[in-house]
């Protein structure tokens, strides 16, 4: 067999399928693999329209479910694989892509287009090997490939088509039928790789293990092996830069880019490519092998990298663009193409571009419209009052008529207000359930407060934005009329008023967040925590209520904590006390674990390191640090609250999760769990060592 000479070699190594699929892990195990099963978080939300081939979006999707798995086991499971292996199986027929039914009235939708037609089983496998070295370096190579099989389905009955749907077989497999089972009666032959329609090409993965395992004695053999393999099979090895993952459908095709038709609608990934990518086909000289470091910058502390995740398939230096332009390029079947020959006119843009770009240029609009409504109160007004009309509102706020109607058709827009038409009348206004969850003062998860704090203080801020970023400096002197240290001691010591808008802020984030932090981890193990700068103390009672048998110490300022009796729940919590002090000069409340929850991105780095320096001297071996932020994507293309809250220009920065967890490490804390929660803020625990 071919993989029994690769075997031996293999039988120390740590490998990994990015896969729960049975099927995947049923015909590896049959061919003798010892391997672990950690299934891929990657969210397959890729744009099909955005790859001009059936084969790129299945390798594409391969590629980055083996990235997420490799980049996420040294900080998930503490230890780094040395191979990964992501594959993604879809359908097609008639250019359009078919994956998994959602329901049995889809799974009759695909079958019917099946039947009696011949059809494609692509299955895309990408392989990632790591190589750890002693520096903290990871050295990643990726090769990928994929395999396409045709069957021909036979002319199926609505009888046989329903009996097959309802034995539920389809629901679960790409196309809606499992040829290893039920569903090989509905095929009337197969060209090609058997195992590539069950759901992995066993005969091509071999190939390219014994390529590189026995056949490559240096990265010229390697590079040579996969060309060899590349031009003497008829599924070769993807030799392609593929698009981006967070591409989304507003990101501009080029001119003459087919397509491929979605069987379904599928979401958008958040996160925006600032860039379309260069479709690079490479030359046969060229390997498949790519080498990616995970650390960066050794220069700076904390500068680490791992920018891979979602930039390994893509060649941007401008070298390679340089060579896309000018260049003729030669095809899989040698044919050369001549770029940049044929002009093409541009096309007409998009409804989807025309709406992102507009909702871009009209974003500061929509703040400031709902900034405004908050502060006069609008939507306590139409809770106490629901269906009152323009006139009845702006009496009750005293504003204009017109100004009153335009602000109140402007929220009914933005999906915060809904309008009620009546014959003959005046329309009345309502909030929507968003509205009553998020903005009512009174609601438990109310935002009122940071919403004024956005209004009042941020918004000034950002309207000096263009010398923000010319001087790389904080715009409070010209916002204000004073410097930034200023401001602080003001917040704190002069204005009562100001120092309590400022807490609202602060405790209605708190209030939004906490449940998610506080559950984000089994703490069963924790009997004390210290929240650092909790404020006023809305974080320290979820963790009360998370976890039953942890007691919390608040620590802040004195003149917070004389606040914080503003802000406490009407049945108060006795596992939660108040401490005043400044963590920087004094001395820090014993617990066995401390709570860091939007504190970091605050302050400088010389700050950061005296305030983890002594935490580290208050922790004991075993004990544990709860970092909360807005973790950067280790490519750093988002996510976009972090990084334009980062543009206010403040002393610190945002960061990574791989960037917090080396910053944690420097002093002594090893990261044990990274959870990117569906919240505002994301957390990690970190153990002192």
């Amino acid at each position: 067999m071919v993989l029994n000479p690769v075997i031996p070699k293999l039988s120390s190594k740590l490998i990994v399928l990015a896969s729960a699929s049975p099927r995947r892990l049923e015909i590896l195990r049959n061919a003798g693999l010892r391997f672990e099963v950690v299934p891929s978080w990657f969210k397959e939300t890729l744009d099909k329209g955005l790859f001009k081939a059936p084969h790129e979006y299945a390798v594409e999707t391969a590629k980055q479910k083996a990235l997420e798995v490799a980049r996420r086991m040294p900080f998930k499971h503490l230890k780094t694989p040395d191979i990964v292996i992501g594959a993604d199986t879809i359908v097609t027929v008639d250019g359009t892509i078919l994956e998994k039914p959602v329901d049995k009235r889809d799974a009759y939708r695909m079958l019917s287009s099946l039947s009696g037609k011949e059809h494609s089983v692509f299955t895309g496998v990408a392989i990632v090997i790591c190589h750890e070295k002693e520096n903290e370096e990871v050295d990643y190579q990726l090769i990928d490939f994929y395999e396409e099989t045709k069957v021909k389905f036979a002319d199926l009955s609505e009888d046989m088509l329903w009996e097959y749907i309802n034995s539920g077989e389809p629901m679960d497999k790409a196309g809606g039928y499992g040829i290893q089972a039920l569903g090989g009666m509905l095929v009337e032959y197969v060209h090609g790789d058997f195992f590539n329609v069950v759901g992995f090409p066993l005969n091509h993965f071999c190939k390219q293990l014994d390529l590189i395992y026995n056949h490559s004695t240096s990265s010229l053999d390697q590079q040579n092996a996969s060309d060899c393999l590349s031009h003497n099979s008829t599924h070769t090895t993807s030799m392609h830069s593929l698009p981006q993952p967070n591409l989304t459908a507003q990101c501009s095709q080029s001119p003459d880019s087919s397509g491929l038709h979605n069987s379904s609608p599928s979401p958008r990934p958040n996160s925006l490519s600032t860039s379309q990518t260069h479709h690079i086909q490479q030359s046969s000289s060229c390997s498949p092998v790519r080498k990616v470091n995970k650390k960066g910058s050794q220069s700076e502390v904390g500068e680490s990298s791992w920018r891979l995740l979602n930039s390994l398939s893509a060649h941007t230096s401008r070298e390679s663009e340089l060579q896309d332009e000018t260049l003729p390029q030669l095809t899989n079947r040698g044919q050369m193409t001549d770029l940049g020959v044929t002009q093409h006119e541009p096309s007409e843009p998009k409804k989807e571009d025309l709406q992102q770009i507009t909702e871009l240029m009209d974003g500061f609009k929509a703040s400031k419209a709902l900034f405004t409504a908050s502060k006069l109160c609008v939507f306590d007004l139409l809770q106490s009052r629901p269906g009152l009309d323009a006139t009845q509102v702006a009496q009750e706020i005293k504003a204009s008529l017109k100004g009153t109607e335009c602000l109140l058709q402007a929220c009914v827009s933005l999906g915060l207000l809904k309008s009620k038409e009546r014959t003959c009348k005046k329309p009345v206004y309502e909030n929507t359930d968003l509205a009553t969850r998020f903005l009512v003062s009174g609601s438990p998860f109310a935002l009122h407060g940071y919403i004024q704090h956005c209004n009042d203080i941020v918004w000034p801020l950002f309207s000096h934005l263009e010398s923000a970023v010319r001087e790389g400096t904080n715009q409070h002197e010209k916002a204000f009329g004073k410097k930034s240290k200023d401001i602080f001691q003001d917040t704190y010591y002069n204005s009562q008023e100001v120092k309590l808008r400022f807490m609202n802020a602060m405790h209605s984030i708190a209030r939004v967040t906490g449940k998610a932090v506080a559950s984000a981890f089994d703490l069963s193990s924790y009997k004390t925590a210290c929240d650092l700068g909790g404020c006023t103390g809305a974080m320290a009672y979820e963790f009360t209520k998370a976890h039953p048998g942890l007691s919390v110490t608040v620590f802040d300022l004195p003149a917070v904590v004389e606040m914080s009796e503003h802000f406490q729940p009407l049945h108060t919590d006795n596992r939660v006390s108040f401490v005043a002090g400044d963590f920087f000069k004094d001395e820090l409340p014993k617990a066995d674990l401390y709570i860091l929850a939007r504190i970091l991105h605050d302050w400088p780095d010389e700050k950061v390191h005296i305030l983890l320096s002594k935490i580290a001297d208050a922790c004991t071996t075993g004990c544990g640090l709860l970092l909360s932020e807005i973790f950067l994507d280790e490519d750093r293309r988002g996510p976009s609250r972090g990084l334009l809250q980062a543009l206010s220009m403040s002393e610190g920065k945002q960061r990574s999760a791989t960037e917090y967890s080396l910053l944690l490490k420097s002093h002594g804390f090893i990261t044990a769990h990274v959870t990117h929660t569906d919240n505002l803020l994301d957390a990690m625990l970190c153990i002192k060592v």
